[in-house]
This record gives C-alpha cells, sequence and structure tokens, in this order.
C-alpha cells in the first residue's frame, strides 16, 4: 500500500481530502494534493483544471508531456486558414504540427528533423532563420523571454532543461539573453518578416491554447495588410 510522509494511506487521505473540499472545511488543499486527487479519480486534463479553479481559483501549472502529433480535427483547423500560416508548438517550442502556408512563407517543417523543428533551435542556430527577421535582435529578446515565461507555468522539466544549456553552449546571444532573466508575454502582436521571395511582409500573429491541452499552442500569422495577403497569395500559387 502506497503512504504519504506522515503514515496515511493515500487512497484514504484523497477521500478526505474530497470530502473537506465539499464540505468547505480544512482551508484550501495544496497544489499537491489536488494533483493526487486529480491522478486517483483519473481526472482529463479539462477535470484537472476545473477542480483547481474549484480549490484555489487559479489553472494548475502546466505538465510537460512528450507530443507526437495533434489530433485530425486540430489538422483540419489549420488547413482551413487560406491565406495564414498556422503551428502548434509545446511548452518547449517544438512544433508538432503546421498548415501549407506555414511551409510556404515560414519553414517546411516537413524536411527538418524533429529536433530541428524548433523555433530557439531555428532562430539561435539557423543563418536562414536568422535572416528572415526583420529585426533579429528584438524578436530574439521577445522569443526567449516569452519562452521563459512558458517554462516558468509549466515547472521544470529535464527537456527544457536540456533545451537550455544546449542554447546557451551553442549560442552566447541565447545565454545572455537567458541571463537576463526577463519574462515576456507573446498573445499577440507584429511580424516582419523578410522573405527570400517576396520581399517583407507584415504579419499579426496571435496565440491561443488547447482546449484540454494546455501544454500546446497555436499560433496564427495573419497578413497583416492586402498587398501582405498578395504577396502570400503569390507565394502560394507559385509554390
Amino acid at each position: 500500500m502506497n503512504y504519504v510522509s506522515d503514515g496515511v494511506p493515500k487512497h484514504r487521505e484523497n477521500a478526505l481530502a474530497i470530502g473537506m473540499l465539499e464540505q468547505g472545511r480544512g482551508g484550501a488543499p495544496s497544489a499537491s494534493v489536488l494533483n493526487r486527487l486529480a491522478e486517483s479519480l483519473l481526472l482529463t486534463e479539462l477535470e484537472r483544471q476545473h477542480l483547481f479553479m474549484l480549490a484555489l481559483g487559479r489553472p494548475p501549472e502546466l505538465r510537460y508531456r512528450p507530443v507526437e502529433g495533434i489530433t485530425p480535427r486540430l489538422q483540419r483547423g489549420l488547413d482551413a486558414f487560406p491565406a495564414s500560416a498556422a503551428i502548434v508548438k509545446t511548452v518547449t517550442w517544438d512544433v508538432v504540427a503546421w498548415n501549407r502556408v506555414a511551409t510556404v512563407l515560414l519553414t517546411d517543417y516537413g524536411k527538418l528533423s524533429p529536433p530541428e523543428r524548433n523555433i530557439l533551435r531555428l532562430l539561435f542556430c539557423s543563418p536562414k532563420a536568422r535572416q528572415a527577421q526583420k529585426d533579429w535582435s528584438k524578436v530574439a529578446r521577445v522569443v526567449v523571454g516569452a519562452f521563459r515565461a512558458d517554462v516558468t507555468r509549466a515547472g521544470s522539466s529535464l527537456e527544457a532543461s536540456r533545451l537550455i544549456d544546449e542554447l546557451s553552449t551553442v549560442s552566447a546571444e541565447f545565454k545572455a539573453l537567458w541571463a537576463d532573466t526577463d519574462v515576456v508575454g507573446m498573445s499577440e502582436g507584429v511580424k516582419r518578416l523578410r522573405h527570400p521571395v517576396a520581399g517583407i511582409i507584415n504579419l499579426e500573429f496571435s496565440n491561443f491554447s488547447v482546449e484540454g491541452r494546455p501544454e500546446l499552442g497555436v499560433v496564427v500569422f495573419n497578413p497583416a495588410k492586402p498587398a501582405d495577403v498578395r504577396r502570400v497569395q503569390t507565394l502560394l500559387s507559385s509554390a
């Protein structure tokens, strides 16, 4: 039988905690107690979030878990954008899904190995990706700050630590930015892309979480102006 540190069986502690939550007694439970409750009750991620909101008034921390792909329904959602690039990224900023516009406009992720499909590796290690940024220094600072925010929400993980160590070793610029400890929100903004064929393309981007999968984020890049739409459409027609 599994016991917690005070000698109380886990299943009994869970039952006691549930009863206290229902009766409103004992104050707010700890996050670890809520996580054990969620695990013992086999709650889905959405139900786990609801449990935390009821007990603590806030969502739970993100949980890192390897992502091998997305549902066909979500992929169809990405493919429905006729002129907007859309990608799905993980907490460690691995790109795990994309649409055709992203392939033409951003990067042909299908030609890269899974480890190479990482936004930070591309930004700091790929000369081509660096050249595509109209203001690389500004973009790099914002991306590192937003990545730090994601890692903080998710809690420390071996995968994030390995990526940080790797990038700090191969890129002095990443190491310096990481040492600054800036945290940046990146829910939306404007990106100026320097495309080798179409020239400068202005894109408005928005970030969305995936319902029930808080470790995944969808980023959509919309052409900002009619001229940008025409440039994207020309690229798509010639691809």
